[in-house]
């Protein structure tokens, strides 16, 4: 049965890709999608060009993460042409290139914003009407960093994609009694195929950044390559979107809890695998495995 799915973050990359899974599978999808008619008009033309010319239901919604008011309207516009958000699909992010410390505090701020508070303005604008249906799928892409290997000079995005996961983990034991289904999506370093390093956050603090030049120059662009060099060359970026894709049309109560695709085996699923054990064994030593699953 087709759901009404939101995508946030989906002019390109993860987003606009998974967007088209979605609707390539039959399901009304609504790629959120910032600055419409400005900077990403061209993201809302392709879009609508995928759409005719694939005979699907992909449509695109004004959607800036960072806003509640655009958020709340992006919620009131699909729910008035759909009648309800079946699936949230928790994707925008930022990514960053740079030492830590050369990021002052208010880009921190903002990294935390975009790759964390996003997701939590948009639950308190759809949950609402999720646990009133009893019903729902909540999907969160993180980043393989969270229990995987942290290269440097990427530590602020790195710490607010670890504070998402977490986030996501707390939401879904406190949705399981509503029927609200969790998924956490979870993407190695791709290096081609997304504009997350193109698009990357520098720090403004630049005189700290060219301090760190005298022992660490070039090592960004070192960490590219490297991260490159790990990856089989057939990697590809699409796999994210058709797991996103399965997970969407696996039946309610079966879903994956977490999974994983990383090209690069940074170790995250190795990891991953041990800490999502030791919480369901917490779980039931406090007597509340019933959280960790969700009934049809």
């Amino acid at each position: 049965m087709p759901k009404t799915v939101i995508v946030t973050g989906a002019s390109s990359g993860f987003g606009a890709l998974s967007s088209r899974a979605l609707a390539d599978a039959g399901h009304i999808v609504y790629a959120g999608i910032r600055q419409t008619t400005s900077r990403n008009a061209a993201a809302v033309a392709d879009a609508r060009a995928y759409a005719e010319n694939n005979g699907v239901e992909l449509r695109t919604v004004e959607l800036d993460v960072s806003d509640q008011s655009s958020v709340d309207a992006a919620v009131d516009t699909v729910t008035a042409r759909t009648g309800g958000i079946d699936v949230v699909v928790h994707n925008a992010g930022h990514m960053v290139l740079g030492p830590a410390e050369a990021f002052t505090p208010e880009q921190l701020a903002q990294i935390y914003d975009t790759n964390v508070l996003s997701a939590h303005r948009l639950n308190r604008a759809v949950l609402p009407q999720m646990r009133a249906r009893r019903d729902g799928l909540l999907v969160w892409v993180g980043s393989s960093s969270t229990y995987g290997g942290t290269p440097p000079y990427l530590g602020p995005y790195f710490a607010a994609k670890a504070a998402e996961d977490h986030l996501g983990k707390s939401y879904a034991v406190e949705l399981a009694r509503f029927g609200i289904d969790t998924s956490m999506v979870i993407p190695g370093a791709f290096t081609s195929g997304t504009n997350h390093f193109a698009h990357a956050m520098l720090p403004e603090d630049t005189a700290t950044a060219r301090a760190y030049d005298e022992l660490y120059a070039g090592l960004p662009d070192q960490v590219g390559r490297r991260l490159a060099d790990l990856a089989p060359p057939d990697a590809d970026v699409g796999e994210v979107a058709r797991a996103i894709a399965a997970i969407v049309d696996t039946p309610k109560g079966r879903r994956p809890f977490r999974v994983t695709i990383d090209p690069a085996d940074d170790g995250s699923q190795t990891v991953s695998e041990v800490a999502d054990r030791v919480r369901a064994e917490f779980y039931d030593r406090i007597g509340l495995t019933d959280l960790l699953t969700v009934r049809d």
